[in-house]
This record gives structure tokens, C-alpha cells and sequence, in this order.
């Protein structure tokens, strides 16, 4: 019979797109778990294997029942949404090459017709572990006579004519530039690069470094994400067994709060590496034995030594690589992971202190629960069981960005949640802090007619002094630097207008009812009978804290209210100077300060290379703005 159109886009997707990465299960498989009948190689990675052992009917079965838990969180995409994926890759890709022949034809380029163009996938669709209604990384690469001006310009007014493009927008002078927009029903953000080559044949395999070669940094960021995806694909044993650990690994990773590059923790390449290496010790293993060797290896791991999942390549392009021999820098990553492919980089340059803390801990908590699964003393759920965050610490930083429009709301705190990390590392070097947590959930907050909100929380843990009846602390100058910093990188691209205001409040674990309901804070049941201890093994703060709730506001907050009533029935700030009329009945042996003066700029804060931070010698923002030093000073009783 003829096939239809869709099936013909079908076939052009799954032929033209490399669907053995994007996850679409079509090459043969056999019982025992190998690829087209061949059993693993002996030696992957850097090492050799630890075990060859094969699974058995109980790593089977324990498999099986991981699979069914996952169900239950949505993680699959039923064989209907796939194909509505891939069909609509496919008229994106066909789109892409008549863009080409346009503009070949418009610079008089010879064999015009001859010339084409393609659309790659990466991240989490091209590994094959997305999930439902998920995102999908694409990236267009064009011949050498295509600029980049062309597709921003010519390219993004093509897809603006298309009726079937929504929510189109530009993000020319992003890091790596990207056009986000809706195709069909289906998020995608499109990278570009262009490749010193005539014609982008419809076979080519992007890990060649050759590629690279005469290529401006932007192209080399645009592929970096392909390349790294399609290596790690190539560096793994078996897919099919790496895609189903990796999807359970990711969905613990959200489920416990440590799934954010931006945040300081790990992001969806990283995680996707340590399990490509978890892969590499165990090439027979299937997925249950993967997870539970995943946290036996990485709560065991050695840090700051780094994972590799092959011995670096140096291929004369004179490229930054990371090479802690010869790069100073490099000598303070906290966690390196590498990437794989050339330029090999430290995906997880952003870990800090706190947070390498708080992922070890996840892994040996991860460790302790895989061994009674493995024993039968518990299920899979318990694995995916989200902490507390808001029962597990007596102090807390609430961070509020608040905005008057909608649009504006979301420009805000995009910039506020990337430079998050550099408040928690200058909170780490205050001497009195032993942890500071953010959970990566932003929460919305109380708002006027006028405010669009959003709040994040930071737990602290303070060190304990011994032979001290109390202790001032002082946060007043690490919030001050993380708002300058704030204001200036928005001043430095033209996103500060009137309304974007950044409030920071000091509250006790007691207090967090105000801001949020009740679901949220309310204390978790105990598990097995046991309680998880802290991070420090002990008590979080053994001190008695006597403060109750010092707020820290941006310039022009001081005009709003005072209080009002928040979504959860109970009086909230929203942002002023003043405080909950539910602390201002209680003791408060805490100073609040109103400095009404400029304060200079902050200090760089630490492993962060100075494209994540604006000038320092730019000035900070005025306009209608101004920026107000208040104090936060914390009394601790012992």
C-alpha cells in the first residue's frame, strides 16, 4: 500500500535522526539483553570492569517491579507520543532544508538545489529517558555560506509565518544563543551552528573534531551538547539497560531535591555520565543491579577525583579543555565529572561545598534503601520518597522576586535563580555557617495587585561554638553582594525595570507556615521507625536561636505594606522592612539596621570563571533604583 504522509515523516525522522540515541527502540534486541546479538565488550572506560556477572532471575524480577514503580511517576511516553515527537522532528527537519535552498538561492550560490541542511537532537530525548510532555534539545546545522545572522533573522521570520509556531521567541545574546517556540504541541529549543562543509550530508556523525576546526565558540558551545550526548551513547555497554538506570536515577534526583545545574547540584548530563561509568564497571548488569551499584560506587567515590568515561584526547585545536595541571582554576572543582567529547569540560563547575555535601549524603542515603530493596525489607516507592526540606532545619533563608508584570516576572527570576549560587557560596565562606540547602522548588509567594512573586528557600546550618553563651552572626554584607550582583548583571543586559525587587528574610523553622501551606510544611512520618540524622551526624543547631525573622529588602520595597494575607489564611510579609504580626509579638534580641547608603562591589565569589559574572568595576544600577544596605544579625543562644 502507499504510505501516508506521516508514516513517510516517520520513516525520515527515525532514518534522518539518529533513533537509536533518541531512545526509539528499533534496533533488534535479544533475551539477554545484548545488541544485535553481540555480547558487551570486556573493557570500557578507563578501567576495567568490576563484575561480568550475568543477571539472574531475581535481578529480572527486581527490574520489573523498578518499572512498574516508575509508572506510577509519568516517566514513560506511550508509543502515540513518541511517534507524534518524531513526526513532528521530521517537518521541523524538512522545514530546516527548504530554509537552506532559500537562502542559497538569495547569495546566488552555484548547485543551489544540491544543498541542504539538518536537524540534530541531544539531551534527554536523543539519550531516549524523556518524559512526558518534555522539552526537546535540537540543533540546526547548516554549510559554511549560512551565518548565523541568517538564521536569527531569515530563519526565526520563516517560523514566524508558520501557523503552527506558538510562543516563538529569540535569545540572540544568550550564552548559547537559542529560538525557543512550540511546534505542534511540542517545546523546542533550537541551537545553530554552521560547519565549514558545502552540504550537511544526512549520515553525518557530529563526533568527529574535525569539525571543529575554524569554527567561532558559539558553534563549538551549539555542538558541544550533541557531541557529548552521541559519546556517551557510544561509550556505554548496552542502551537499552543504561536508558532504563538513567531514567530512575533522574527521577530520584527530582524526587530528592538534587536535580539542578543552576542551583549548584547536577543537571541531566551529569547525572547521565555517572551512570554511563556505573555502566562501564558492571557491562551485564541490568537496571535494578545498576541503581543499587550507582550509589554503592558514588557514595564510596573519592571526590574531588574526577569521572572520566574515556582517557582525554587532545586534538590540537588549541581549545580550552579541563586539565587541573594546567588550568589553576580547575584545581578547586569540588566534583569534577568530565564530558567525553573534545573540548572536554567539568559539567558540574557550579557544585559548591554545600551542596556536594548534601549529594553525598543523598548517595549514601540512596545506598542504604537499594540494600533493603535488594534484601526485601522495602520497595522501589521508597527510593522515589521526596525529604522534608522544611522539617529538616531550624534556620532558613526565604529570597523573594517579585515583579509587577507577568512578562517581566519571568525575565526576573530566571537571572535571581542562576545567580542563587553565588549567595550560598558567600554564605559558605561566612565562619559561623557549616551548610546552606536551597531547594531547587521555587514556591509562589503573597502578592498585591500589583506584584508577581516568587520565593526561595535556603536552609542553614550555623557551627557550634563551644564555651560561648551566644553568637552574633552577621549576614548583612553576603546578601548585600548577592543583590548587587543581581542588579548589576540585569543593568548589564537591559533587563532591570521598574518593580523587579529582591527581598531576603531571616525565619525559624516555626515561622515557615506563614509562607507556605500547610501540606508543605507539616512534619513527615517517620520511615521504618527511624529518623534521618543530619548532615553532620548530629543535631542540626544545638544553639537557641533568638531570632524571629529579620528581613533583608531590596531599594524599593520600603513603600509596600506591611503585611497581608497569604494564600494559606495566615499573615504573610510581602516584602517590607516590617514584620509578620506573628513575630512582632515574640521576643527579638536581633538589631535591624537601615543603612541609606551605596555600597561598593562584591568580592568574586569563588570557582566561578568571570563569564558567570558582570564586570565588577560596572556600576550598580541607579535609575529609579536604589540600593539599600539592611541587616540581617542573628542571636544564638547557646
Amino acid at each position: 500500500p502507499t504510505p501516508t504522509a506521516p508514516c513517510i515523516l516517520l520513516n525520515l525522522a527515525r532514518n534522518v535522526l539518529g533513533c537509536d540515541g533518541c531512545g526509539v527502540r528499533f534496533l533488534p534486541r535479544c533475551g539477554n539483553g545484548t545488541v544485535g546479538g553481540q555480547p558487551p565488550l570486556k573493557h570500557y572506560g578507563i578501567t576495567s570492569s568490576i563484575s561480568l556477572a550475568l543477571p539472574g532471575e531475581t535481578d529480572h524480577l527486581l527490574t520489573q517491579r523498578l518499572v512498574e514503580a516508575m509508572k506510577l511517576f509519568g516517566v514513560f511516553e506511550d508509543e502515540e507520543e513518541l511517534n507524534h515527537r518524531l513526526e513532528v522532528l521530521g517537518k521541523l527537519n524538512l522545514f530546516v532544508k527548504e530554509w537552506i535552498k532559500e537562502i542559497s538561492k538569495t547569495k546566488n550560490l552555484p548547485l543551489s538545489a544540491s544543498v541542504s541542511g539538518k536537524i540534530f537532537t541531544f539531551g534527554s530525548f536523543r539519550l531516549g529517558v524523556h518524559t512526558k510532555g518534555a522539552d526537546i534539545d535540537a540543533l540546526c546545522v547548516a554549510p559554511r555560506h549560512v551565518e548565523r545572522a541568517d538564521f536569527f533573522l531569515f530563519f526565526f521570520e520563516k517560523l514566524k509565518k508558520h501557523e503552527e509556531i506558538k510562543e516563538l521567541r529569540a535569545v540572540e545574546d544568550a550564552f548559547v544563543p537559542v529560538i525557543k517556540f512550540k511546534f505542534y504541541g511540542i517545546e523546542i529549543d533550537l541551537l545553530f551552528a554552521r560547519l565549514a562543509l558545502h552540504t550537511i550530508p544526512d549520515h553525518l556523525d557530529l563526533r568527529g573534531d574535525f569539525l571543529l576546526r575554524n569554527l567561532d565558540i558559539r558553534c563549538i558551545r551549539s555542538l558541544n551538547g550533541c557531541r557529548v550526548t552521541d559519546e556517551i551513547l557510544h561509550l556505554v555497554p548496552n542502551k537499552e539497560n543504561f536508558r532504563l538506570t538513567l531514567r530512575a536515577i533522574k527521577l530520584w534526583a527530582k524526587r530528592r531535591g538534587i536535580y539542578s545545574n543552576v542551583l549548584g547540584f547536577l543537571g541531566g548530563v551529569s547525572w547521565a555520565m555517572l551512570v554511563a561509568r556505573t555502566c562501564q564497571l558492571y557491562p551485564n548488569a541490568i537496571a535494578a543491579t545498576l541503581v543499587y551499584k550507582f550509589f554503592l560506587i558514588f557514595s564510596k567515590w573519592e571526590w574531588p577525583n574526577p569521572v572520566l568515561l574515556k582517557q582525554p584526547e587532545e586534538s590540537h585545536l588549541n581549545l580550552p579543555v579541563w586539565d587541573p595541571r594546567v588550568n589553576p582554576a580547575d584545581r578547586y572543582h569540588l566534583m569534577p565529572i568530565i564530558t567525553p567529547a573534545y573540548p572536554q569540560q567539568n559539567s558540574t563547575y557550579n557544585v559548591s561545598t554545600s551542596t556536594r555535601a548534601i549529594v553525598t549524603e543523598e548517595f549514601k542515603y540512596g545506598l542504604s534503601v537499594t540494600e533493603d530493596i535488594l534484601l526485601g525489607k522495602a520497595d522501589w516507592s521508597r527510593l522515589f520518597e521526596p525529604p522534608n526540606f522544611f522539617q529538616k532545619y531550624k534556620h532558613y533563608i526565604v529570597l523573594t522576586a517579585s515583579a509587577s508584570t507577568e512578562e517581566s516576572h519571568l525575565e526576573w527570576i530566571g537571572l535571581v535563580e542562576s545567580k542563587i549560587r553565588v549567595l550560598v557560596a558567600s554564605l559558605e565562606r561566612n565562619e559561623y555557617i557549616t551548610l546552606a540547602h536551597v531547594n531547587p522548588q521555587s514556591f509562589p509567594g503573597s502578592k498585591d495587585e500589583s506584584d508577581f512573586v516568587s520565593m526561595w528557600f535556603i536552609g542553614i546550618i550555623f557551627k557550634k561554638v563551644e564555651n560561648a553563651e551566644s553568637m552574633n552572626i552577621d549576614l548583612t554584607g553576603d546578601i548585600q553582594a548577592f543583590t548587587d550582583t543581581v542588579y548589576r548583571q540585569a543593568s548589564n543586559v537591559n533587563m532591570l525595570k521598574d518593580g523587579m525587587k529582591i527581598d531576603a528574610m531571616h525565619v525559624k523553622k516555626r515561622q515557615l507556615h506563614q509562607y507556605l501551606p500547610p501540606e508543605v510544611v507539616q512534619k513527615k512520618k517517620k520511615v521504618g521507625g527511624q529518623v534521618r540524622s543530619s548532615l553532620d551526624g548530629s543535631r542540626l543547631d544545638s544553639s537557641q536561636d533568638t531570632d524571629c525573622g529579620t528581613p533583608f529588602t531590596s531599594p524599593t520595597s520600603a513603600s509596600r505594606p506591611a503585611a497581608t494575607t497569604s494564600r494559606w489564611g495566615s499573615r504573610a510579609n510581602t516584602g517590607s522592612s516590617s514584620l509578620p504580626e506573628a513575630v512582632k509579638s515574640a521576643p527579638v534580641l536581633v538589631t535591624v539596621l537601615a543603612l541609606m547608603q551605596r555600597f561598593g562591589p562584591p568580592a568574586t565569589p569563588q570557582r566561578l570563571s568571570s563569564k558567570e559574572l558582570p564586570d565588577p568595576l560596572s556600576p550598580i544600577p541607579t535609575r529609579t533604583l536604589r540600593v539599600v544596605k539592611n541587616a540581617i544579625k542573628i542571636t544564638l543562644n547557646r
